[in-house]
């Protein structure tokens, strides 16, 4: 397991600037996005040459990429935004194959028209789950054909809101380019800290080898996000049961200001050095 960061944490707008600021900053690996040099995070176009730009950087870095960002709201209520979303995607795709990045992440979406993260009453609906799966259809028989993991976020104001959704739409769509995107402070939104354990041993029983990439994001005892060791998530116990599952990838801090990126990097190399 390798310590890692979201480019978007930083302000440069280069590849160069972004992989070697983490690199410096003691990371190993970037979730990248390409919002950092520029582009919308799914452009229907990639550039030429942007993409082999980034894996020169990150090779010059000496850092990994570990994932690209994809998400859209793939069940939005207006199906030209979803297929404008799409094509997105499936740009975000050939960008990760050519710039070397093995998993691309997506989060499920909302019916909520003006907020992808904010849960509406439909999210749960027949219809909704229906749109979910045929937007992943094609954009799974592109992962397949690129040798791209596509990685879904369980979120809890989306349609994959918890470690049983995400496991159902596992066994529904039954493909090995399918994997999971784990994130401890998604699964423990509003439970007593007195059960989060089992909820996040239920989550790696539930999810095991599909995890692609784990997410060390923290939170306070009143829900807001901070740097990974200031809050509430028992982290340590998140890192202990996914490694127990078999996940050697990488553990990407998310949701802090720049300048904490130095601590968050030694947290996370602590984190990782327990019980290795």
């Amino acid at each position: 397991m390798v310590p890692g960061i979201f480019a978007r944490t930083y302000a440069a707008k280069s590849a160069a600037a972004v992989c070697a600021q983490a690199r410096s900053d003691g990371f190993a690996a970037l979730q990248f996005n390409l919002s950092c040099v520029g582009l919308p995070t799914t452009p229907e176009r990639v550039p030429d040459g942007v993409a082999e730009t980034i894996a020169g950087a990150a090779k010059s870095a000496g850092i990994e990429l570990a994932a690209l960002s994809g998400t859209y709201n793939m069940i939005h209520p207006d199906r030209a935004l979803r297929a404008r979303g799409r094509r997105g995607l499936d740009a975000v795709l050939h960008a990760a194959r050519d710039m070397g990045a093995a998993v691309v992440t997506l989060c499920t979406g909302s019916r909520d028209a003006a907020d992808m993260w904010r849960s509406h009453p439909d999210n749960g609906g027949a219809e909704a789950w229906a749109d979910l799966r045929r937007e992943l259809e094609p954009a799974l028989a592109t992962a397949e054909r690129l040798d791209i993991k596509l990685g879904i976020e369980p979120e809890p104001a989306n349609v994959v809101r918890d470690a049983p959704t995400a496991r159902r739409l596992l066994d529904e769509m039954q493909s090995h380019h399918l994997g999971i995107v784990l994130d401890a402070a998604n699964l423990l939104a509003g439970v007593p800290s007195s059960v989060q354990r089992s909820v996040i041993a239920e989550a790696s029983d539930l999810l095991g080898a599909a995890i692609v990439l784990c997410h060390a994001k923290d939170l306070a005892g009143d829900g807001t996000v901070v740097a990974a060791g200031k809050g509430v998530v028992d982290l340590a116990a998140f890192v202990a049961e996914v490694r127990a599952a078999g996940f050697d990838g990488a553990l990407v801090g998310h949701g802090f200001a720049e300048g904490e990126a130095p601590a968050v990097a030694v947290h996370l190399k602590k984190l990782i050095g327990r019980g290795a």
